[in-house]
């Protein structure tokens, strides 16, 4: 399994620049795609990414149709700061309230469902630092280009901040400490995968609203295991977006963290546990904007 993995990383992970703004532009023709930014309490953060994504992909060139902010019950001014910025905002919370709330990522990511419209969606994280616009066009390359892929994740180098002082590598701990061991022990196939976790991760519409989604942080790791047990290793595929940082939580939050991505994994693997809640796919027809 761990030599099936190889062989998937080798046909099925690209470059941000394997493609041209060009080419994926005549690729999307009347394709709608949809960025969705679910963020909770990120106000600092928020509106510089909103704004720049904008300016490059919506206002230069067309490559994306909508923006659309996911406000995951903040309390600061992350809602103001996104719809200042120029995205369409909504609360969570307020989104199909007869499916009822569950505060977390999970139910922010899959609520966007049911206020977008495109047939493409395309995920990141609002608490961004150093990053780029290049993020969005990388991560549509195998999705435009490629008919069997279903889903795209991002891989990058995570440096950790302290400070002012800057270590390459050495981000990404609950990546590192639990997702890729967890990998390595239950879903061996899963091993190319470099950033399992990662925020940043484009998917089709069409597989999105099958999937049974974690109301927590694992919606990401859950989406990879039950995508490639439904529909093979190579619907799947990363692209390298080169680096990425992101504001880094204490480690009480990333043990809440962690213990959702087990939960998650475990269950996966056929080992019950009583952490994990999930928003299931059985529902009635999605509300677009």
């Amino acid at each position: 399994m761990v030599a099936e993995g190889a062989r998937w990383a080798d046909r099925n992970t690209h470059h941000w620049d394997d493609w041209t703004l060009e080419s994926l532009l005549a690729a999307k023709a009347e394709r709608v795609v949809s960025l969705v930014v679910p963020a909770r309490n990120e106000a600092a953060t928020v509106g510089a990414v909103v704004t720049r994504v904008r300016e490059a992909l919506v206002d230069t060139v067309a490559l994306l149709d909508e923006i659309v902010v996911i406000d995951s019950d903040s309390t600061d001014a992350t809602y103001d700061v996104a719809t200042d910025a120029g995205a369409v905002v909504h609360r969570s919370a307020e989104i199909r309230p007869d499916l009822g709330t569950v505060p977390g990522k999970g139910e922010a990511m899959w609520k966007s469902q049911f206020v977008t419209r495109g047939e493409v969606l395309v995920f990141m994280d609002a608490d961004l630092l150093d990053w780029d616009t290049h993020f969005v066009p990388g991560l549509l390359g195998p999705l435009l280009t490629r008919p069997e892929v279903l889903l795209v994740k991002g891989c990058y180098e995570r440096p950790m901040r302290a400070g002012e002082t800057v270590v390459p590598f050495e981000g990404g701990r609950v990546t590192e400490l639990v997702a890729r061991p967890l990998i390595r022990l239950l879903f061996p196939e899963l091993g190319g995968v470099l950033q399992p976790l990662a925020g940043e991760w484009a998917v089709r519409r069409s597989l999105f609203e099958t999937l049974s989604v974690p109301t927590g942080y694992a919606v990401e790791l859950a989406a990879l295991v039950d995508t490639v047990r439904e529909h093979g290793l190579d619907a799947l595929a990363q692209v390298d977006l080169g680096t990425r940082a992101h504001r880094h939580q204490s480690l009480r939050d990333l043990s809440g963290m962690a213990t959702q991505i087990l939960a998650a994994a475990l269950t996966r693997a056929g080992v019950p546990t009583s952490s994990e809640q999930v928003v299931e796919p059985e529902r009635p027809p999605a509300v677009t904007a």
